[in-house]
């Protein structure tokens, strides 16, 4: 059994910043790419940004030059730091992974999400 566990969503002011958290647990063995999505009301899950175990990085357009992901591996976390939020970055964030477990590969494992609000 493994978990993901996001944190950090809220209601925040055009302009502004905010920090999402997402911690794994479980009898995990290594976690390979973690990412960020978004869904909007009435929209499509979208890409966010994503990672690999080496710190490799992919952002969408739509948030380069404002995100940054990062994670640490000692604690099984990955981070999405959101510096100059717009009204439609507002969303339901999840986060994503893939996982080597006792049991084996646990491939595309989403997390409940958090909200993160916007307001104009």
């Amino acid at each position: 059994q493994v978990q993901l566990v996001e944190s950090g969503g809220g209601l925040v002011q055009a302009g502004g910043s905010l920090r999402l958290s997402c911690a794994a647990s479980g009898r995990i063995l290594t976690i390979n790419g973690m990412g960020w999505y978004r869904q909007a009301p009435g929209k499509q899950r979208e890409l966010v940004a994503t990672i690999t175990r080496v710190g490799v990085t992919n952002y969408a357009d739509s948030v380069k030059g404002r995100f940054t992901i990062s994670r640490d591996n000692t604690k099984n976390t990955v981070y999405l730091q959101m510096n100059s939020l717009k009204p439609e970055d507002t969303a339901v964030y999840y986060c994503n992974a893939d996982f080597l477990t006792v049991a084996g590969w646990i491939m595309d494992y989403w997390g409940q999400g958090t909200q993160v609000t916007v307001s104009s």
